[in-house]
């Protein structure tokens, strides 16, 4: 009984985090996210403070808890065309599209925090989903094996059938769930540092697997592999008195073991290959105000992707496996406003905008991670039941803006001039909106 309360809970919050940023989760719980993610400056609730300053959380003089919980929806949509001839002798050329058809996920969000008014000391867990991606693109039905293929009808060649130069039903899960104890010291009434030791757990499954090489059947699929992995939150949070605040802060690389995948082909063979994926170090700087009835937050972020083992390497092994996304790094901006005016009904208004970290000649190795959102808009409020209660809520949306788009890779096609493999005439593409509906609560003790 007791292992199977662990296994719920890890999958409870780990199925949650669909990547936002990167693969970053913006935020993290109602408040924040409605913040559109900004805290390292502006620590509005304990769940934004955990997740991006721990020396913010020294603000808090009470024990509080809070949990989140939201419903997350994706509809990313993989587009691709291949030019005339690619099929055989006189054929036509061919492009369609294949829509996501994963479903709703959850999102939960829980936190803690010890504070005593008049102490220097402040103590704080969480256990937050920060990061994930995930699709389920099915197999294109009008392909060159089906015995009604019509290539005058729209059909997307990068889901056809593997025997027919596609990768067939593309899916992938993963997701981090991060752990975290936080410690904030106040070194004056104004200045406070912190520290924030973090244990990770992160479950990956890719169907094909890129990863792995390929044998006469093509990519294989793979079970679910887990890895564990270790890191580090340092916060500096200064708070004027006189409304304005400053927070920086710098997370360091999440160091992981290597994912250990149980593959299987198409020919029911079976091998085994391993892959790492750290998460990146991610360094913030925020700037809060407030006056009167009003709290402004800006936060700005720099994500190291191209130093994080699963990121930085690129392209085709020796064997045609691919060694890594190859993302570039990225900034994040988030923005978020507080309004009070309303007796026991703040209303909150958030904006966040990320780069892109995919490079356009390497779209194509990053079909099972489309998740790339690059403005995201939110709206929320809470509810003031009582000096003990507070009830939250959220609405985010959020768009790719303009596809990824870039040719289609394949190892065959590689010369001096043409690393990667890029097939002439070809294209893949991919976009998605995303939407949340998240609903909090934040409990003060003894207060």
């Amino acid at each position: 009984m007791k292992n199977y309360l662990v296994t719920f809970a890890f999958s409870l919050f780990a199925t949650a985090a669909f990547s936002q940023a990167g693969h970053i989760m913006q935020g993290v719980g109602s408040v924040n996210m409605s913040m559109g993610g900004a805290a390292t400056g502006q620590p509005l609730d304990i769940s934004g403070a955990l997740q991006w300053n721990p020396a913010a959380i020294s603000t808090f003089d009470d024990k509080i808890l809070k949990f989140d919980i939201g419903l997350f929806f994706s509809s990313p949509e993989l587009s691709s065309s291949l030019p005339a001839g690619m099929l055989g002798p006189g054929a036509p050329s061919v492009s369609g599209s294949t829509p996501d058809d994963r479903g709703v996920s959850p999102l939960p969000a829980l936190a803690m925090v010890w504070g005593k008014e008049g102490s220097k000391h402040t103590f704080g867990a969480s256990a937050f989903g920060i990061s994930g991606f995930g699709v389920t693109f099915p197999e294109e039905a009008n392909n060159p094996l089906s015995g009604s293929f019509n290539p005058m009808v729209s059909s997307n060649p990068i889901n056809y059938p593997q025997a027919a130069m596609g990768f067939g039903r593309i899916e992938s899960d993963y997701m981090l769930l991060q752990v975290g104890l936080s410690y904030a010291y106040e070194i004056s009434d104004k200045f406070s540092i912190g520290v924030q030791p973090n244990i990770d757990y992160a479950a990956l499954e890719l169907a094909p697997n890129p990863t792995a090489s390929p044998t006469m059947a093509g990519y294989p699929t793979t079970d679910k592999a887990s890895a564990i992995g270790f890191g580090a939150q340092f916060g500096l949070f200064y708070d004027s008195g006189l409304g304005l605040k400053l927070g920086a802060s710098y997370k360091t690389a999440q160091k992981f073991g290597e994912f250990e995948f149980e593959n299987t082909y198409l020919d029911n063979s079976t091998a085994t290959n391993n892959f790492q994926m750290d998460y990146p170090a991610i360094f913030s700087l925020g700037f809060g105000y407030s006056t009167g009835d009003v709290d402004l937050a800006l936060d700005f972020r720099r994500v190291d992707y191209e130093n994080t083992e699963g990121f930085s390497e690129t392209g085709w092994t020796q064997t045609a496996s691919v060694a890594g996304f190859g993302w570039e790094n990225i900034s994040i901006l988030s923005a978020g406003l507080q309004y009070k005016g309303i007796n026991k009904l703040p209303l909150r208004f958030g904006y966040t905008y990320s780069s892109n970290p995919i490079p356009e000649e390497i779209t194509f190795f990053n079909i099972p991670a489309t998740a790339i959102i690059k403005d995201a808009f939110q709206f929320g409020l809470s509810y003031e039941a009582s000096d003990k209660l507070s009830l939250d809520a959220v609405f985010h949306y959020g768009s790719s803006g303009d596809p990824t788009s870039g040719p289609i890779l394949n190892p065959q096609f590689i010369t001096s001039g043409n690393p990667y493999g890029a097939i002439p005439g070809s294209e893949v593409s991919y976009e998605m909106t995303t939407s949340m509906i998240m609903v909090g609560a934040s409990y003060t003790f003894g207060k």
